[in-house]
């Protein structure tokens, strides 16, 4: 009996029961379907029931699930909606303060200054697969706050990365400004020939293939195709030291401009994968906190923890944004949006961890800080800066749906 509850058939249809209940939590208590299934995940995994696991293979399934997401997320963008000065700006200081904050709290609860460090470069990441989420189901993914947040996200994983290279380097007495210089420049080489390297040759090369005999016969000879790449842009960015996903975001805005007539369309095929993948995704960032190891000692600075990452990236994002002119709602929007620090936060965290940087008890502080950031933008999206706005007939950016 033991030995089918491991089969993969069995956890993925357990994994999928489990959205399932996360989309009907969701709708019970009027809130996005990610705190519905990141509530449902906390409550199957190890803090609760204890069902399902963090193994090897729900994080396989979840990588899989983040990757798709942030490639239908990027089909929605154009590159100069990512390049935009403003974005970086609002990357850097969103950065700069959430790190000092987050240096700051742990010198005054008498951390190591080398936990410290990594704790500061934890609060520095950003993730945009929740928050580009949940603009995404309430149809305001075009809006001007919401391509401003995905610009700056990206960046503000370069930048974090650049700083988590530093803290390594730093706390491992290895420092070398040669080294960041090396990976800054390895991380703009990569967004740049990606991004040119798909627009300008991928995607006229899908368009023409649209045209050909063989692909006609086969319909969804391009879907593949497509996909094939966006995992290979995912690898590549791994292999420069960027995360997977913004590999995969950087493949999904090279394919913007790709009109098919005749084959399958990308976008809705690759919708399609993300339904399911993308749910396994949510579920399991709440499987992986794991509330058991949270002692008393630790819930204090937990607590203080995740109000200066929450104070630090509205004020850092949001002060910026209103300084280049948007209005104050959409700074709002964007520094609430800039909030969530998810599984980039973690992978930081688990790093510090492996290498002996911060200990068990500061592990699982930085990982459910990480998921209390994760579930309070939906909240205060929903709750205060979008309440009582109705999406439009035909504006959702939804899952397709047969009529």
């Amino acid at each position: 009996m033991e030995d089918i509850l491991l089969q993969p058939v069995f956890q993925m249809s357990l994994l999928l029961f489990v959205a399932l209940a996360g989309y009907l939590l969701a709708s019970r208590i009027n809130q996005s379907a990610v705190i519905g299934l990141i509530l449902v995940g906390i409550v199957v995994g190890p803090s609760v029931l204890g069902l399902i696991t963090y193994t090897d293979f729900v994080a396989g399934l979840a990588n899989l699930g983040a990757v798709i997401l942030l490639f239908v997320i990027g089909l929605e963008f154009k590159v100069q909606d990512i390049l935009a000065p403003k974005n970086g700006i609002i990357a850097a200081v969103g950065v700069i303060i959430p790190w000092i904050g987050g240096y700051w709290v742990s010198l005054v609860f008498g951390f190591p200054t080398t936990s410290a460090i990594f704790i500061g470069t934890a609060l520095t990441a950003t993730s945009i697969a929740i928050t580009a989420n949940v603009l995404r189901e309430m149809g305001k993914l075009q809006t001007d706050a919401a391509k401003t947040i995905i610009g700056a996200a990206v960046i503000d994983d370069v930048l974090s990365l650049l700083a988590l290279s530093m803290s390594s380097e730093i706390v491992g007495g290895v420092f070398s400004p040669a080294g960041i210089a090396l990976v800054v420049i390895k991380s703009i080489l990569f967004i740049v020939i990606a991004g040119a390297f798909g627009i300008f040759v991928v995607s006229p090369y899908i368009n023409r293939l649209d045209k050909a005999k063989f692909a006609q016969k086969y319909p969804e000879f391009l879907f593949i195709f497509a996909m094939m790449v966006a995992f290979f842009y995912a690898m590549v960015a791994e292999l420069t030291g960027l995360s997977a996903i913004v590999g995969a975001f950087i493949a999904g805005v090279s394919f913007e401009s790709v009109r098919l007539v005749h084959c399958r369309d990308i976008r809705e095929g690759a919708e399609y994968l993300q339904i399911i993948f993308a749910a396994i995704f949510f579920v399991s960032l709440g499987v992986l906190a794991d509330f058991r190891a949270v002692t008393p000692d630790i819930i204090l600075f937990l607590f203080v923890l995740t109000v200066i990452a929450i104070i630090t990236k509205v004020i850092g994002c949001g002060l910026p944004a209103k300084l280049w002119g948007m209005s104050s709602k959409d700074s709002l929007i964007i520094g609430f949006g800039m909030v969530p620090r998810g599984e980039v936060a973690m992978i930081v965290a688990l790093i510090g961890l492996q290498q002996g940087i911060i200990d068990q008890g500061l592990y699982v502080a930085l990982v459910l800080m990480s998921l209390i950031t994760t579930i309070i933008t939906p909240i205060i999206y929903r709750n205060w800066l979008y309440k009582g706005e109705t999406v439009a007939e035909g504006t959702r950016d939804s899952y397709p749906c047969k009529e």
